[in-house]
C-alpha cells in the first residue's frame, strides 16, 4: 500500500457505500448473511474512526453475521473476493482473517496467499509473524517465487519491520538477515510494484541498520537496471542525510564542488493552502563531470514551539565542469494526517550530496479566524 502525502483521504475509500458494497457482496455469496445488521455495525460512528479501526471494524462486523465455524466463515470470504471490484476497501476480507484467523494458522496462511490478489494482505499477515516467524518466513520465501506480483510482493511487503500503520515486527528490526532470503529472491524482480516493496523494505532496516543495508546492497549486481532502482530507491534516506558510503554507491561523493549564485524562498510569509517557492542557481567549480544528489529540508514548526526537520528530493543528476544550474520547486503548504502545520518561522535548507549550501525561511501565518454571523 502506497505511502506519500495524498494518504490523508485514503481512509474515505473504507466509507458507508464500500461497506454496502461489502455487505452485498456477503449475502451473494451467502445468502442468509444480514447486510443490514452488518451495515448499522460497520458504519456506526465510521466519520470518527481512523483507517486502521475503520478496517478493523469492518473485518469484526463481517465475522458478527458469518458463520460462528471459522472454517466455513472463511469459505464465504473466498468467495466474496472475485464479486468486488478490488482496491483498498477490499483489504477487509484479508483483515478478517488476520483478526479472527489465528487459530487456523496453515489454513489461514493458504487463504491469505489467494485473498491478496484481490486487494493485499500485508497488514493480515502481522498477527501471525507475531505468533510464528518462523513458519511465515519459510511461507514468505516460497510466495518470493510466485508467479503472481501480488503475491511476490506480500512476500516483501508484509515483513517490512516499519511497514506504515501496521504493528511493527521488532524481531525483524533487531534480525534484518532473516528476511535476507525474501529480498535476494526479489532484487530484480522484473514487476515495479514488487520492487518498490523491496526498496521500501531496506530503507526500514536501514533506520536501523544502515550499514548491513549498504553491505547487502553492494554485493547485488546493481548494474541491472530493476536492482540499480531498488539499490537507489532504498538508499534515499541515507543520501538525504549525507551517508558517504550510500552517496558512493548511487555515484556521487560527500560533499561537491558547486558555489552557489542565489537562492530565494518566496514567498516570505503565507497561510495554509498556498505555494511555497524555491529558486538557486548552482556553478560547478570543478573540471570534470560530478553526479549531485539535490534535496532541500524544511524545518516545520511544531506544536510546542521546536522544530522537525524534513529532506525532500529535488533533483539527482550529473553537472559537466564549469556548468551553471538553475533550479525550482513548489510545494503547497497544506496538512495531512502525517503532517499538522503551526504557525511560526520555518527554516529551509539546500542541500547538495548531503551537505547543507544554502539557507532561507518562510513565516507561516495564523488562519484568519472564521466570519462571525451577525445577529438579526
Amino acid at each position: 500500500m502506497p505511502q506519500d502525502e495524498s494518504a490523508p483521504l485514503l481512509k474515505e475509500l473504507l466509507n458507508a457505500q464500500a461497506m454496502a458494497r461489502i455487505g452485498r457482496a456477503a449475502a451473494q455469496a451467502h445468502p442468509a448473511f444480514d447486510q443490514r445488521a452488518f451495515l448499522a455495525m460497520a458504519s456506526a460512528g465510521l466519520a470518527e474512526l481512523s483507517l486502521m479501526q475503520r478496517l478493523s471494524r469492518a473485518a469484526d462486523s463481517l465475522h458478527a453475521q458469518l458463520p460462528p465455524d471459522y472454517p466455513r466463515a472463511l469459505q464465504i470470504v473466498r468467495k466474496m473476493a472475485p464479486l468486488l471490484p478490488g482496491g483498498f476497501a477490499d483489504m477487509v476480507l484479508p483483515e478478517f482473517v488476520g483478526r479472527h484467523g489465528l487459530a487456523h494458522f496453515d489454513l489461514s496462511l493458504q487463504a491469505l496467499h489467494e485473498l491478496t490478489p484481490y486487494s493485499s494482505a500485508e497488514f493480515a499477515i502481522r498477527p501471525y509473524l507475531a505468533q510464528d516467524p518462523g513458519a511465515v518466513l519459510a511461507h514468505a520465501l516460497r510466495w518470493a517465487e510466485d508467479e503472481n506480483e501480488h503475491v511476490r510482493r506480500l512476500a516483501s511487503e508484509g515483513t517490512r519491520p516499519r511497514l506504515p500503520w501496521a504493528r511493527r515486527l521488532p524481531l525483524l528490526m533487531a534480525e534484518p538477515q532473516r528476511t535476507r532470503p525474501i529480498l535476494d529472491k526479489l532484487q530484480a524482480d522484473p514487476s515495479d510494484y514488487v520492487r518498490r516493496s523491496v526498496a521500501n523494505h531496506l530503507n526500514d532496516i536501514s533506520k536501523d541498520h544502515p550499514e548491513w543495508v549498504l553491505d547487502l546492497l553492494e554485493g547485488w549486481p546493481t548494474q541491472r537496471p530493476e536492482t540499480k532502482w531498488i539499490s537507489k530507491h532504498a538508499l534515499r534516506n541515507l543520501i538525504k542525510a549525507g551517508h558517504p558510503r550510500a552517496l558512493r554507491l548511487v555515484g556521487a561523493t560527500h560533499g561537491a564542488k558547486v558555489k552557489l549564485h542565489a537562492f530565494a524562498v518566496t514567498p516570505a510569509a503565507l497561510r495554509l493552502g498556498q505555494t511555497l517557492r524555491l529558486n538557486a542557481t548552482l556553478v560547478s567549480t570543478a573540471d570534470q563531470p560530478q553526479k549531485l544528489v539535490v534535496d532541500y529540508a524544511i524545518h516545520y514548526v511544531k506544536k510546542n514551539g521546536e522544530s522537525s526537520r524534513k529532506v525532500f528530493k529535488l533533483r539527482t543528476l550529473e553537472l559537466a565542469g564549469g556548468a551553471e544550474l538553475a533550479l525550482e520547486k513548489q510545494q503547497t503548504i497544506a496538512d495531512f494526517t502525517t503532517r499538522v502545520h503551526y504557525p511560526g518561522r520555518h527554516a529551509v535548507e539546500l542541500l547538495v550530496n548531503g551537505l547543507s549550501v544554502a539557507h532561507g525561511h518562510f513565516d507561516l501565518k495564523q488562519p484568519p479566524a472564521p466570519a462571525q454571523k451577525k445577529r438579526r
